[in-house]
């Protein structure tokens, strides 16, 4: 099987004949694409740091698809990206398929098996619409919507359903209420499985079907986790499978952390109450019921619950604002159970009860499923309340997100949350993924905190991987990190400005730095003529500098593009690429999974070396953890994790063998730490800083 990957890969074999001269074989990707043959063949677990240009896609979709046409074996692929999903399943996979072959041709195949490559986009539930709860939403929308936006969003989902292939969110063109989805999307608790008339065309049930009948199955993170989260209570969502794929592996673990935590948000309850009865209390879903016995009071009675529940989460939330000022809670983070009163879960549990007392009572059936799913939402919060609030789960941090002021409940203010994670999701992942019988392939460009030497011995290479392998709880996987085919030392300038004041968590952040801080991106921006990139670890600081900057570079004919609240990644994106002279500011998403080939993209400006900040609740809690058992946080979290999320701010320039430009740190202390060592020698062989402004 690894001698197969390595020829369908090969200078001389169907790949290379399928794309002509434009095919470039890599000796890289031959290696990694032997490695995870090898691992899938042994249901072993495989870490690989594979460089730009390496085409590591194909290099695990070979061997991938080999297990599923010649030992009829189910593979998920997980990305964290839509754009990686989508070149997956719609250009890759398609490709591969058509130069592999349809059918097994090894002599030690299943001749059972029927070798039909059946690849598969895998989504959420929520992602589909429901043709049933749409036509009950449409006949009943006088009664459901309380403003003309919301049904005009309606009117539009319905035009879009009527014409759409796949029924689900990827298509749906923009809404002005997009609230008005959970009125009409796919949902557990309102389905009514082989009962309902639309059966047969659901989208969602066709989806499954589809799933469940694949092979290949790609998906992203944030789903593979929920679905590992909801194995290790005995359920699940994906069908069995033999192996596991996980590239751009890099942002593993803090997806895995939220999907074994608990969320609890403002927008989440009062969404769900004000689905049940508006504000003005005639619009809604109760106030519509039709009652077999007609008795009203009923429904009033429940409308009554509504408003308790209404009352406790505003107290709830109002409180917890007032307990985030707190030096208590400093930072955020709550270090104790029964910090705050819960009201909620009573009043939920209260209005579970109602809800289901209701279903013997309503006429339809389509509302007995109904009042189903709301019971079930219901439940759900009154018992993410009592989690958080009592602080049931060990093993966890807690935290509080707020913005705004309990003082007033009619002002506007930013959603407030109260959530944990585990602080250590090791454990977890090492039981409920790497503690089972399939293979786990995981690979990015950036997995290793060094480069390792070429004649390192083996146990010393690993330890460039000892993060990663600590914190995902794969102690014991193989590794291999193999460098880009690209000359990063001829291609790329590394300048780093010694002149630039350290920046310091509290003090050395305020005008003067970040006077100095605009001067040296003004200056780089011209030498380079626009085409860059200005990275930010602080949305605060970013808009600060942008302000200072935005009328210059425009009157210098640069357009300057600034990563705001409401402005998509997508868009900023297209819109810099439209013009060669651009400016971007941005900050955490913008130093991965970001693609800009060619010329557009000339200047890389890194602001501030990518240190977590040591007050945010879950790395404080992670840096105690290391610091309870005798370790050093600093040294053993810290430093890897801003060196990694380095490698990836430094990635973002060259994208392809013609790439040409300049990465600029204006942080000092890469060059005057002694820690500053690390992040360089993370960095591609011959890549080395040039100082300026001494």
């Amino acid at each position: 099987m690894t001698a197969d990957a390595c020829r369908i890969l090969g200078s001389d074999g169907p790949i290379a004949r399928a794309l002509g001269d434009g095919y470039e074989p890599r000796p890289q990707q031959l290696e990694m694409a032997e490695r995870v043959a090898g691992a899938l063949e042994d249901r072993s677990h495989l870490l690989v740091e594979a460089g730009t240009g390496v085409g590591k896609s194909f290099a695990y979709l070979v061997p991938a698809i080999r297990r599923c046409l010649a030992n009829g074996e189910k593979v998920v692929v997980a990305t964290n990206t839509i754009a990686l999903q989508e070149q997956l399943i719609n250009r890759d996979i398609p490709l591969l398929a058509s130069t592999i072959g349809d059918g097994p041709d090894d002599d030690d195949a299943d001749p059972g098996w029927s070798g039909r490559l059946r690849p598969v986009l895998v989504k959420g539930r929520g992602n589909y619409v429901s043709i049933r709860r749409l036509k009950l939403a449409s006949q009943r929308q006088d009664k459901l919507f309380a403003d003309a936006g919301a049904r005009r969003s309606l009117h539009v989902i319905e035009d879009w359903a009527y014409d759409t292939e796949d029924g689900s969110l990827s298509t749906l063109p923009a809404i002005e209420r997009p609230g008005v989805w959970d009125k009409v999307q796919s949902d557990s608790g309102n389905c009514m499985g082989r009962r309902c008339g639309h059966y047969q065309e659901c989208f969602y049930q066709r989806a499954r079907r589809e799933m469940e009948q694949a092979n290949l199955l790609i998906c992203n993170h944030a789903l593979f986790f929920s679905d590992l989260a909801l194995r290790a209570r005995g359920t699940g969502m994906l069908p069995v499978y033999q192996h596991v794929i996980l590239d751009e592996a890099h942002g593993v673990e803090d997806v895995a952390a939220e999907h074994f935590g608990v969320r609890l948000t403002e927008g989440r309850v009062f969404h769900l109450l004000s689905s049940l009865v508006s504000a003005r209390g005639n619009k809604g879903f109760l106030p519509q019921l039709q009652l077999a016995s007609g008795d009203l009071d009923i429904v009033e009675r429940a409308i009554g619950l509504v408003r308790r529940a209404d009352g406790a989460a505003r107290d709830f939330f109002d409180e917890l604002i007032v307990l985030s000022q707190t030096e208590e809670v400093a930072g955020g983070r709550v270090r104790r159970a029964g910090a705050i009163d819960n009201p909620i879960t009573p009043a939920f549990n209260d209005l579970v009860i109602r809800l289901k007392a209701l279903r013997d009572e309503v006429s339809s059936e389509a509302d007995r499923f109904e009042l189903n799913a709301y019971a079930e939402r219901a439940k759900a919060i009154a018992d993410s309340a009592e989690i958080l609030v009592d602080q049931t789960v060990d093993g966890c941090c807690y935290w509080i997100e707020a913005g705004g002021s309990g003082d007033e409940r009619s002002r506007r203010r930013t959603n407030v949350t109260l959530a944990c994670s585990p602080i250590e999701v090791g454990p977890l992942l090492k039981e409920h993924l790497f503690g089972k019988e399939h293979s786990v392939v995981l690979t990015s460009a950036t997995l290793a905190t060094r480069m390792i030497e070429p004649d390192e011995p083996a146990e010393r290479a690993e330890t460039a991987f000892a993060h990663a392998m600590d914190r995902l709880g794969c102690d014991g996987a193989e590794t291999l990190q193999l460098g880009s085919p690209f000359d990063f030392a001829e291609q790329v300038e590394l300048f780093v400005d010694t002149s630039m004041p350290a920046p310091t968590y509290g003090r050395g952040t305020g005008p003067s730095f970040e006077d100095a801080l605009a001067e040296r991106v003004m200056d780089h921006v011209a030498a380079t003529d626009g085409g860059a990139f200005v990275l930010f670890t602080s949305l605060r600081t970013l808009d600060i500098v942008a302000a200072k900057l935005e009328s210059p570079l425009d009157a210098l004919g640069h357009p300057v593009l600034v990563q705001r609240a409401g402005v998509s990644r997508t868009r900023l994106l297209d819109d810099f690429r439209a013009d060669p002279r651009s400016v971007l500011f941005g900050a955490a998403s913008f130093w991965q999974g970001v693609d800009v080939r060619g010329d557009g993209l000339r200047c890389v400006i890194i602001t501030r070396l990518p240190f977590d900040p040591p007050g945010r609740p879950l790395t404080e809690a992670r840096l105690e953890r290391i610091k309870d058992r005798g370790g050093d946080p600093f040294r053993e979290d810290s430093i890897p994790r801003a060196v990694i999320r380095f490698k990836q701010g430094f990635g973002r320039l060259v994208r392809s063998h013609t790439d040409r430009g300049r990465v600029v740190v204006l942080d000092p202390r890469i060059v005057t730490k002694a820690y500053g060592r690390k992040f360089v020698e993370s960095l591609p062989s011959g890549v080395e800083p040039r100082l300026i402004g001494e």
